[in-house]
């Protein structure tokens, strides 16, 4: 899919590195890593993305039953790698009806999950009370990690946010009472890391989702 890159914090234009900045700009977020547009839903495409991250690719894996992969994007470019990734994901809500998740890995300040998030700021830290039991917790590579609800969002969605591998995980489900799913144990795999299982990915319809943050 054609596109030119945007703001990862407002889907804004920026301007690419230049005689006078050597750096990606936003008029109003300054310097960014530019969000490349978004890669519909295939083995090949994501192939990229999993080629260009330097963060995790993170994916439910196995997918929940009837669940389909419904495309990916990153934040970067060349020069930078990929220093955030969002994968998509659709099928059967835990309590009927269609769900979707979106995944998001990023570094400290990219603002790309608190876009898909629909809060200000650029990361989850100022909403997370820590100091409280997690809401959810999934295995990311193998690892036991806690999740916790962030208040305060579109009341259409679901928001949880914790630290995987470093790095801050954003999960981001439609409708609201499909965040039920991150209840159930799911376990996520870093792609980067899948090997030849990744061509066995089934793949959907591109999620409008993660086109329109």
């Amino acid at each position: 899919m054609r596109g030119e890159p945007s703001c990862p914090k407002c889907g804004g234009r920026v301007r690419a590195p230049g005689l006078f900045a050597d750096s990606w700009q936003c008029d109003v977020h300054g310097i960014v890593h530019p969000l490349q547009p978004v890669i519909p839903p295939s083995v090949e495409a994501l192939g990229v993305v999993v080629h260009r991250a330097r963060v995790p690719v993170w994916m439910p894996w196995p997918l929940p039953v009837g669940w389909l992969f419904t495309g990916a994007a990153f934040a970067g470019d060349d020069r930078s790698g990929g220093r955030a990734t969002a994968v998509a994901c659709s099928g059967p809500g835990p309590l009927g009806g269609f769900g979707e998740l979106i995944l998001v890995a990023e570094e400290l300040g990219v603002g790309l999950g608190a876009r898909y998030a629909g809060i200000e700021g650029l990361d989850p830290g100022p909403y997370m009370n820590v100091d409280k039991p997690p809401h959810a917790k999934v295995l990311a590579a193998g690892r036991p990690t806690p999740l916790w609800h962030v208040p305060g969002v579109p009341g259409d969605r679901a928001v949880f946010a914790g630290e995987a591998l470093g790095l801050w995980l954003w999960a981001v489900v439609w409708p609201e009472q499909s965040g039920m799913l991150m209840y159930d144990d799911l376990v996520l795999t870093d792609l980067r890391d899948a090997g030849a299982e990744a061509d066995l990915l089934p793949c959907g319809a591109l999620s409008p989702r993660i086109l329109e943050p």
